[in-house]
């Protein structure tokens, strides 16, 4: 399995956290970022996601780097969705591991924090009455 992973298909929250799984493992954080159906009061009939896949990956491996350096990681797993992401489906699985948990939690909120702010991903909400890019895009 890839660490840093790109995908259209549903993510493997169990495999992400499994990859990071290990005999030392005092602390496994697992982020998972689901589609809501309901944003500032609308509908949300889905989500879709459009990314520069090849950026993308590049600054998600810096993310997981910087968090494995940084918090002494054993290891870090970033997987995203693009395409139509329905209600309750995963869009982002982020999973890292540490002999002690604080620093499990600590690089897990670096990671979707950065990931938001850093990465060319972006995403469409889509509504019963129409769409809007929630951040910019290209």
């Amino acid at each position: 399995m890839e660490n840093i992973f790109i995908t259209e298909h549903k993510l493997d929250t169990k495999a992400c956290t499994d990859a990071v799984t290990y005999p030392g493992a005092g602390g496994i954080v697992v982020f998972v970022g689901t589609v809501r159906d309901q944003t500032k009061g609308k509908t949300v009939k889905h989500l879709e996601f459009e990314a520069y896949e090849k950026m993308a990956l590049k600054e998600m491996q810096k993310i997981a780097d910087y968090a494995i350096k940084k918090w002494y990681l054993h290891q870090m797993v970033i997987h995203h969705r693009t395409g139509l992401v329905q209600i309750e489906e995963e869009a982002v699985v982020i999973a890292c591991s540490s002999a002690h948990r604080k620093e499990a939690f600590e690089a897990c909120q670096y990671a979707i924090d950065t990931l938001k702010e850093t990465v060319p991903i972006w995403k469409k909400e889509v509504f019963e009455d129409g769409e809007v890019w929630v951040s910019a895009h290209p």
